[in-house]
């Protein structure tokens, strides 16, 4: 394969300026991402899915005549449904599940331009903030290989940050793509709800939680794929307001003065690293040399209410999904199907009352609300991305007691039982231990980013 030597200078739209003033070919691209997976994925596990064939059959066609025309992009192996590639997301009970569609975010991929290449790792169903499903086995972070790359869209991160791709699409419910984003050094957009189509299969995920976008190595590509992404499908539940002028215009625009918000505070833990905190006062510093207006502030919210009805949402989500899938695939799902995390998530929400789910929802609502008011009278709220550094492979927020007793009664389909024993209030204090800030604005719907510095 002859490859691209140069490809570390560019990134995605600087590459497919070289394919449109015939400096490379898309094959020649399209064999360079496929000579680094072969040569980083095997310390990585980045890449769970190899799509050489496609890829270089696409390349060699006459591709569409997009802003990214020719450059080798991945898919997460989840939410995104490609005609004819398998799609795990990354669980047991999906291992052979091959969809015969393309999601509509799919297409306006393809359209502009993009080649994909393969599907990158994520916990199961998306619902870990660290990259270990037990199915593909855990994504290392490229700038240390004993840390992880975050989750959900870790696989997409690591293979951003080592280069392998510009661009990979990721999925956020949580912070699922600024979580790894701040892990990798890279740059993360979760965007607006109903920025982005979720269709056909998806109205909504997560209750409007989950959206899907990308991670990249500049904020330019970032915007240029938002731009041939954003709007609606055909019955979307949600509808933005259309930008007035394209997302990459607004890029290296002068924003005037802005005020800004800032907060160490942890909304759904007790604690945040020192080194979180460090990485804020350097940047609330960097924006008040640059005139901008700074105080320290937060939206007042009961954030422990909040962190418990976000939990029950995603729980009764996730039982929702299983039994939907039990239909589509015509099987019935058991707690070997699934890892036990995930079985007792989906046992919780069985248990969940229909009024109890509505409380929740309304609750989440006037978070919503809230969080409005408070930026008519801020611009940004500045916060760490994550509570700390990356963790190492392997860590886990459930004690060797716990996740005993979670396999136990994972087994004995003992909803009832962890109920008594703490159910979704505990639950929820173990998930957001390190992903601490992320989720509020999934719950509220605003868009957030991860940016390094």
């Amino acid at each position: 394969m002859a490859g691209f030597s140069d490809y570390d200078k560019y990134d995605g739209l600087g590459l497919a300026e070289l394919v449109r003033s015939r400096q490379v070919k898309p094959a020649e691209l399209v064999e360079e991402a496929i000579a680094r997976i072969d040569r980083y994925n095997p310390s990585l596990n980045a890449v769970v899915h190899k799509m050489y064939g496609q890829a270089l059959e696409a390349a060699a066609s006459d591709l569409p005549g997009g802003p990214f025309k020719g450059v080798p992009f991945l898919l997460k192996d989840l939410m995104a449904f490609y005609k004819g590639e398998p799609l795990t997301n990354s669980s047991r009970f999906f291992k052979d599940y091959v969809p015969d569609f393309d999601s509509e975010l799919v297409k306006r991929y393809r359209n502009a331009g993009l080649i994909v290449v393969g599907k990158t790792n994520t916990p199961e169903f998306g619902m870990a903030f660290v990259t270990e499903p037990q199915l593909h086995g855990a994504t290392h972070n490229p700038w240390e290989l004993s840390r992880t790359p975050g989750g959900s869209s870790g696989g997409s991160a690591a293979a951003v940050a080592a280069r392998i791709v510009p661009i990979a699409h990721g999925g956020d419910g949580g912070g699922s793509i600024r979580i790894p984003s701040s892990c990798c050094g890279v740059f993360g957009l979760k965007p607006t709800r109903g920025r982005n189509p979720l269709g056909p299969y998806y109205g909504d995920a997560w209750r409007g939680f989950a959206c899907e976008h990308v991670i990249t190595r500049s904020v330019r590509d970032s915007a240029a794929i938002l731009d041939a992404t954003a709007g609606p499908d055909t019955g979307a539940p949600y509808c933005c307001e259309p930008p007035v002028d394209t997302f990459l215009s607004e890029v290296g625009k002068e924003p005037g003065i802005l005020r800004i918000a800032f907060t160490a505070q942890p909304f759904f833990s007790d604690s945040v690293d020192a080194e979180c905190v460090t990485g804020l006062e350097s940047t609330v510093k960097l924006c008040e040399e640059l005139g901008h207006n700074v105080e320290e502030a937060l939206p007042e919210l009961d954030y422990k209410s909040i962190a418990n009805a976000f939990v029950m949402v995603v729980c009764s989500e996730t039982r929702a999904a299983i039994e939907q899938a039990e239909l589509e695939l015509n099987r019935k799902a058991s707690f070997k199907d699934f890892e036990d995390e995930t079985w007792v998530a989906a046992l919780l929400g069985k248990k969940c009352r229909a009024s109890d789910l509505s409380k929740a929802l309304n609750l989440i609502q006037s978070a919503g609300r809230e969080v409005g008011r408070f930026f008519e009278k801020y611009d940004i709220l500045l916060t760490p991305t994550n509570a700390a550094p990356p963790l190492p492979i392997g860590y886990s927020v459930v004690s060797g007691f716990q996740r005993i007793a979670l396999k136990v009664l994972g087994r004995l389909n003992a909803g009832g039982l962890i109920n008594l024993l703490g159910g979704i209030p505990v639950f929820a204090e173990r998930a957001f231990v390190f992903a601490a800030y992320t989720p509020l604005f999934n719950a509220t719907g605003q868009p957030a980013m991860s940016v390094p510095l």
